[in-house]
C-alpha cells in the first residue's frame, strides 16, 4: 500500500485556494460591476460605480480595523455595523478582507447574515439586468436617483 506524499501546510496567514476563490469573487462582482456601468452610461444613475469601492474600502478597513482589535483585546465593531458597510455596497471589500485577515470566516452566524446580503445584492442586480427592475428595483429605485 502506498501512502500519497503529503501536502506542505499553507504559510501562516496564507489564503488557501487562492485561484479557486478569485474566480469565485470575480464571478460575484461580475452582476453589480456590469449593473453599475450599465445605469452609469444609461445615465439612471453614477451612485453604484460610485458606492460599490467606497463601500468596499470602508469594509475592508473595518475588518482590518476589527482584527487588531481582537488581538489586542480592544474595542471590537459590532457586527451590525460590519453588516451595515456590506449591505451598503461593501460586501466586495468585506470579503477581500475576510480572506486576507482570516477574520469572521468561522462565525456561522455571522457568514449567514453575510452571505444573505451577497444574495440580496445578487438579486436585485438580476432583477435590474434581466427583469428591468419590474421586481425589487421598482421598490429600491427612488433610493438610487
Amino acid at each position: 500500500m502506498s501512502r500519497s506524499p503529503s501536502r506542505a501546510a499553507p504559510a501562516k496567514g496564507a489564503i488557501q485556494h487562492p485561484r479557486s476563490k478569485l474566480l469565485v469573487f470575480v464571478g460575484l462582482c461580475l452582476l453589480p460591476l456590469g449593473g453599475a456601468l450599465q445605469m452609469l452610461v444609461s445615465g439612471q444613475s453614477w451612485l453604484p460605480v460610485v458606492a460599490y469601492p467606497l463601500a468596499s474600502l470602508v469594509s475592508f478597513v473595518l475588518y482590518w480595523r476589527d482584527k487588531q482589535q481582537a488581538r489586542n483585546q480592544g474595542w471590537r465593531t459590532p457586527e451590525k455595523v460590519l453588516h451595515a458597510s456590506e449591505l451598503c455596497g461593501g460586501w466586495p471589500g468585506a470579503l477581500l478582507a475576510q480572506q486576507r485577515f482570516r477574520h469572521k470566516t468561522r462565525k456561522l452566524s455571522f457568514q449567514v447574515v453575510f452571505w444573505g446580503i451577497v444574495v440580496l445584492h445578487q438579486v436585485f442586480w438580476v432583477d435590474h439586468l434581466l427583469l428591468g427592475g419590474q421586481w425589487l428595483g421598482s421598490a429600491l429605485g427612488p433610493l438610487l436617483e
